[in-house]
């Protein structure tokens, strides 16, 4: 018989550890078993959970919801070729900066541990006490925001802090000056899409489905870093720490594997059930998500990363331009474009 109601401290609960996850002296998040194997935090229980709640909605004739690889579309600016040269031509304050922004980007994934959401029992007509968004509140976004920002109260890096110590790593500390995530380019509408529903409701539904395409598309950002890090001619005598630092984001891309079949759960559940509307009526989960899906995915896929390469692209030539053999370097550069 499946368990599928769980107390929270049941769902933040840790692997037994043979050994902490250390890096550079500093004490990350996760740890090692005894065979050796690396197993993200809080994900003893949670782990289960996910799995049996996976199993009792297609029980239920649903399923998780679609994410496949169609979501990674879009221009990458720069790609890995171009990001080895300008490593190769001592311009590495780009790569820099990506696993800086990256890493403070995380940081504030830690809010989800921080702030209460609406409890969806409220609106939908099913009894969710056994499902995972009847958990949300229960340990499911405090447990993925921590995983996120850590907790530095006890001395304890998540993502964050991994990031900042891959960074230091492969380039050494102070290589570049320190920089902040550039503004973020906002979507040009801000319109309801479901009014039936309450503004907090909807929020919280379109916060659930933004959050998996930042996850989801977030893995190819994290897989091109490594294989730059692992590049080991780009690295001269600092190529094996390199090769950790590859390591080390490998460790965030398993961490990050739990928060994409959440989510991905997550929607699934919504999309089953039905909600009851401001009026008195209802409307199901699946018109819920439909409504604004379309258009988010346009947005992240094929719209903000043209606008995102377009920035970047101003960025990059004003650095190349100042390297004494500007010309060569951008050629090369466009080159690698392909």
């Amino acid at each position: 018989m499946l368990t599928l109601r769980y107390r929270r401290d049941e769902l933040m609960e840790d692997h037994d550890y043979a050994e902490p996850q250390v890096i550079a002296g500093r004490r990350m998040h996760g740890g090692f078993l005894a065979d050796g194997s690396y197993q993200p935090p809080r994900t003893k229980v949670r782990g289960p959970a996910i799995d049996a709640w996976t199993k009792a909605l297609r029980d239920r004739g649903g399923e998780l919801f679609d994410a496949d690889a169609s979501l990674l579309d879009g221009v990458r600016l720069p790609n890995v070729a171009q990001q080895r040269v300008l490593l190769r031509n001592g311009l590495g304050e780009t790569f820099w900066n990506n696993l800086t922004i990256i890493g403070k980007i995380e940081a504030k994934g830690r809010l989800l541990a921080d702030i209460t959401f609406p409890d969806l029992q409220d609106v939908i007509v099913e009894d969710i006490s056994e499902m995972a968004i009847g958990h949300l509140n229960e340990g499911l976004l405090v447990a993925h925001g921590l995983d996120e920002g850590g907790l530095p109260d006890q001395g304890i890096g998540g993502h964050d802090e991994m990031w900042f110590v891959a960074r230091d790593l492969a380039f050494g500390a102070g290589a570049h000056p320190d920089v902040d995530p550039p503004e973020n380019i906002a979507r040009p509408d801000d319109e309801r899409r479901i009014p039936e529903l309450r503004p907090e409701i909807e929020g919280l539904v379109s916060f659930l489905a933004n959050l998996l395409l930042i996850e989801f598309r977030a893995e190819l950002g994290f897989s091109e870093t490594q294989a730059v890090l692992r590049t080991p001619d780009l690295w001269g005598a600092r190529a094996e720490k390199a090769d950790e630092a590859a390591d080390i984001i490998g460790r965030i891309r398993t961490d990050e594997e739990i928060h994409v079949s959440s989510l991905r759960l997550y929607l699934g559940e919504i999309r089953a059930c039905t909600f009851r509307t401001v009026d008195g009526g209802t409307i199901s989960g699946a018109e819920v998500i439909d409504r604004f899906w379309h258009d988010l995915v346009r947005w992240a896929v094929v719209d903000k990363p043209a606008l995102e390469a377009d920035q970047q692209r101003r960025v990059l030539e004003e650095r190349i331009r100042a390297h004494a053999e500007a010309d060569r370097v951008l050629q090369e550069f466009d080159a690698a474009a392909a």
